[in-house]
């Protein structure tokens, strides 16, 4: 299993301060924000992992994060993005590297109170397919949000204007192999992205996605607002909460 860290994009919604840096190099209480995702997969016990990063400021990542020491890591991988072509065309940079191993993948404004082992462990023995993570919110609407049937997910609508639940799909995601195949298939949705939404219904097409209910606090930390809320829930549940 490897991991991927999506950390592109312009961070338009948190301008003036992403003028001069990269939105993952901001900080979330103590740390860097990519500080964060890092951890996640650390904790998940995945060592292999890409950092995908975009923007003036790129090289900033390596200037911090180097090969990763400060996390146990002997190697961190790193691409680039150019331009904002959205998650799924981000995530297809990865697909000489990933070399055909099942992908974890980590959107890097995304900070979780817990640890999503179980939910890696559970994928790997599924064997195939996708895993997604879902959590229930009081804005689905900001996100995408997944309809469900005995236990199954049957569709997610990306920014619903009228969610039918309230329960949005994080950012973070399972995949086989195949998902590289997915992306290349994908046409730009409506704003010019090609989008992580499409790719998680195909799989519901397939048949073999499969989604687990995140415990403990979730939040993303991409507008003012959620990045001042993440750097409450760290500081609330102690500045060494992802060790």
């Amino acid at each position: 299993m490897k991991g991927v860290i999506l950390a592109g994009g312009l961070g338009t919604r948190l301008f003036p301060l992403t003028k001069i840096t990269n939105k993952h190099l901001l900080p979330v209480f103590d740390r860097p924000m990519i500080y964060y995702p890092i951890q996640t997969l650390v904790n998940a016990g995945i060592t292999d992992i890409m950092i995908v990063t975009g923007g003036r400021k790129s090289g900033d990542f390596l200037s911090l994060l180097g090969n990763g020491k400060e996390f146990g890591l002997k190697h961190l991988n790193y691409t680039y993005q150019e331009g904002e072509g959205g998650i799924a065309e981000a995530l297809g940079l990865c697909e000489h590297w990933a070399a055909g191993e099942p992908l974890t993948v980590v959107l890097g404004d995304n900070l979780i109170e817990r640890n999503i082992k179980a939910a890696v462990e559970a994928f790997v023995a599924q064997g195939s397919g996708g895993k997604i993570l879902l959590k229930e919110v009081h804005d689905p609407e900001r996100f995408g949000v997944a309809t469900m049937d005995k236990g199954r997910v049957v569709e997610i609508v990306e920014k619903p204007e009228n969610p039918v639940s309230n329960l949005a799909v994080i950012g973070i995601y399972m995949y086989d192999a195949r998902v590289f195949e997915i992306i290349n298939s994908l046409e730009p949705s409506a704003r010019g992205e090609f989008e992580i939404t499409d790719v998680n219904n195909w799989y519901i097409k397939d048949g073999s996605l499969t989604a687990d209910v995140l415990e403990g606090w979730w939040t993303d930390a991409g507008t003012f607002q959620s990045l001042h809320q993440a750097a409450n829930l760290v500081a609330e549940s102690g500045a060494n909460h992802l060790d």
